[in-house]
């Protein structure tokens, strides 16, 4: 409703005093103003295996309770952790991310057993030689999800590999890449906090033709 419109309708003498009723306009304004200023978090990504919010402000409202990998996508200085962390539960009390800006990351465990596929070769897993201009950092491991930090140099590539977990790509920098899968080429242009769900058993190459490409991979456990 509109504070003034709502104001308005009331007559000087249900409301008191004409000053007492100048009084609360600012307040009511004041409140609105303060909802419009924290809004929900944005669902980017639900499917069986995982559910993504992007949230802005560190605002948590709108996620559900549970554990998951909570990721700042600004950069806080002197950082050596990539700025994302592992929660029980991504709403507990007291808990801050220097960013303003966030990825929240909350696996789901299906209720069947995953249909099994052969486990990639080294060459075909991060840091192995299929992978060329790229280095990864592991940040940490639980019984849920395996987190790196990866850096796609301009001309770095990937060659042809398969996903051995259900991953999701973070972009911090954004980035040109040219994808090649099923027999065709694109080229993806992506933004800051776009995020990418590669599946488990699925195969493509690409190449780096733009500027440094900075991520964050979520690597899903079954």
């Amino acid at each position: 409703m509109n504070p003034r419109r709502g104001i308005s309708e009331r007559s000087p003498r249900g409301w008191g005093p004409a000053a007492s009723a100048k009084k609360l306009v600012p307040v009511r304004i004041s409140v609105a103003v303060l909802f419009l200023a924290v809004p929900a978090a944005t669902v980017v990504l639900d499917n069986p295996h995982v559910r993504v919010y992007r949230t802005t402000d560190n605002s948590m409202t709108g996620v559900e309770h549970g554990p998951g990998v909570v990721i700042s996508l600004d950069n806080r200085p002197g950082s050596t952790d990539g700025n994302a962390v592992w929660m029980d539960n991504v709403l507990a009390h007291g808990f801050t991310l220097a960013g303003g800006s966030l990825v929240v990351v909350q696996p789901r465990r299906p209720n069947s057993l995953p249909v099994p596929i052969p486990a990639p070769a080294p060459s075909q897993r991060p840091g192995g030689s299929g992978f060329t201009g790229m280095s990864f950092t592991q940040l940490f491991e639980n019984d849920m999800v395996t987190l790196l930090r990866a850096r796609m140099e301009v001309g770095a590539t990937e060659a042809f590999h398969t996903h051995g977990a259900d991953t999701l790509v973070v972009h911090l920098s954004g980035g040109e890449i040219e994808d090649t899968a099923d027999g065709k080429t694109k080229v993806n242009r992506w933004t800051r906090g776009d995020v990418e769900f590669e599946a488990r058993g699925s195969s493509h190459s690409a190449r780096n033709i733009g500027k440094p490409v900075d991520v964050f991979l979520v690597a899903l456990k079954p």
